[in-house]
């Protein structure tokens, strides 16, 4: 089974909380949040900060991690078992922006329903509702 990991990445700005999605520059050009494939020795966090500093230029000191509750989404790819596990992550300063990568074409920063709008797949949708959920209760 393939393995990926990353962070589903927001911050807070004017008290509205805006996630960010990355525009893939391959494939379908799909939107999501900073992830990417866990290597051989690394453990699925390593990879999300590795994935997250290269996509989106962040590191862990850019970020404040919700390390306690992770989300994982199951699903195939070209009829290959997958599973990303995600962490939640603040951009501790909202006024740094990100780094584009070459594997990304465009970013935007969305609220709740526009992220969910744009990422398009229901797992997806589902995870950033769940997060936004756990934000609103543990302001």
């Amino acid at each position: 089974m393939k393995r990926a990991a990353g962070f589903v990445v927001f911050r807070r700005v004017y008290n509205e909380i805006q996630y960010l999605l990355l525009k893939a520059a391959y494939g379908s050009f799909h939107w999501s949040s900073p992830k990417g494939h866990v290597d051989p020795g690394e453990d699925e966090f390593f990879t999300a900060l590795r994935e997250t500093r290269e996509e989106a230029g962040y590191c862990e000191e850019d970020l404040k991690i919700y390390k306690d509750n992770p989300i994982v989404l199951k699903y195939e790819v070209n009829g290959k078992p997958k599973e990303v596990i995600y962490w939640l992550a603040e951009v501790r300063d909202p006024c740094k922006e990100p780094v584009l990568s070459d594997e990304h074409s465009d970013l935007k920063w969305l609220t709740k329903d526009d992220a969910k709008k744009t990422v398009g797949f229901r797992d997806n949708q589902e995870m950033i509702e769940k997060f936004h959920e756990f934000l609103l209760a543990n302001k």
